[in-house]
């Protein structure tokens, strides 16, 4: 019998949870630095609670781990240094110094001939009215980074939305993008292994509401999927990466009808847009990340049947009223409810589209009535 692999994740919630249970299948064992309760520990791995920079507790990550990696990107520069100096780390600290300032993402894209928005540097109260000026209103402002789920931004429609704005989002470095009418919005997520190999799961149609991901829907054919497929490979070439990413582009319609991609942002991480990939997908997003990451071989990713993903926020509904239905498969993260808090999530596996549609708008109204209450 083969050694288990150890994995160090750096990260300890609902994405770090889904990875230990992807992991559980290859007999992989885990190690989780967080500095908070919770999901992970409870589930295949041993939690070390500590500080991201605590030193002994990167020690103790170390000596548990044949590989490392990440649950979100925020983590502070000198850990992941001393991380990747004693154990193969991916994805590697450019990726994640790139991904989490939307300025040098953003740089990134536009040296690879990747298109996006009008754009510009914000760093004064000056800077955003030469901007405006450039780009045009309505435009919207977000910080360079820690943005996520709609928070660090602000749309600007008219020039009193100018008036004071930097200061009013903390005189932190910001960027500027011109207001995108996209009809859409997509993700691409999509896997590469330490020697190279890239695979990409369907594009996934996504729907917001109050700037959170309500529900993805990996769409079997798409005429931007080798587009969406072809950035996101360029950008982890690129990057050395190693791991899944999420790549998140607005979808255009110009005028004769055609459509086009605008680069939106990257995630090197595993996403929530890819959760469906769990029971839709012939691998998941969570066990190729795992492959990757310790050099395995990648598995394929095509979608088994129609399917979709929707996120339970702030409060769970009833447990028995989800399983009801037919299809559903519910995923609950053992987290405290709480007001625009993801909790949960609920996949839903159909036959056709007609039948995955009616099961969407089954569990949408168990969500509706949950926040009513």
């Amino acid at each position: 019998m083969s050694q288990p692999f150890r994995f160090g994740i750096v990260g300890g919630g609902q994405l770090g949870r889904m990875l230990a249970q992807a992991g559980a299948a290859l007999n992989a064992r885990f190690t989780f630095l967080d500095p908070s309760d919770s999901p992970c520990g409870r589930v295949h791995g041993h939690h070390l609670c500590a500080d991201w920079q605590d030193d002994a507790a990167l020690t103790q990550l170390v000596a548990a781990s044949d590989a490392i990696t990440f649950e979100f990107e925020n983590v502070p520069a000198d850990a992941v240094a001393r991380l990747a100096a004693e154990r193969p780390t991916f994805p590697p600290a450019g990726a994640l110094d790139t991904a989490r300032d939307r300025w040098s993402e953003k740089s990134l894209f536009m040296r690879l001939g990747i298109e996006v928005p009008p754009l510009a540097l914000v760093d004064s109260q000056a800077d955003l009215e030469a901007g405006v000026a450039t780009i045009g209103l309505p435009a919207v402002l977000k910080t360079r980074t820690l943005g996520y789920d709609g928070k660090g931004q602000k749309v600007l429609r008219e020039m009193a939305d100018v008036a004071d704005t930097f200061a009013e989002l903390s005189s932190v470095p910001l960027i500027l993008e011109g207001f995108i009418a996209f009809d859409h919005e997509v993700s691409v997520i999509a896997v590469r292994g330490r020697d190279g190999e890239t695979r990409a799961w369907p594009l996934s149609r996504n729907e917001h509401r109050s700037g959170i991901l309500h529900c993805s829907t990996p769409l079997d054919s798409h005429g931007l999927q080798a587009e969406a497929e072809a950035a996101a490979f360029k950008v982890m070439h690129e990057l050395d990466y190693v791991g899944v990413m999420a790549f998140e582009f607005f979808v255009v319609k110009d005028a004769d009808g055609s459509e086009r991609l605008l680069a939106n942002e990257i995630a090197p991480r595993v996403h929530n847009s890819g959760h469906w990939s769990i029971e839709g997908a012939v691998t998941s997003q969570f066990e190729n990340h795992l492959r990757a990451v310790a050099g395995m071989p990648l598995g394929e990713t095509a979608l088994l049947t129609p399917c979709a993903m929707l996120n339970i926020i702030g409060r769970m509904p009833e447990r028995d009223a989800v399983l009801a239905i037919p299809g559903a498969r519910l995923h609950d993260y053992g987290k405290a409810p709480r007001a625009g808090r993801k909790i949960g999530h609920i996949t839903l596996l159909a036959a056709d589209k007609a039948s995955l549609d009616a099961r969407i708008a089954a569990v949408e109204a168990l969500l509706v009535n949950e926040l009513g209450k």
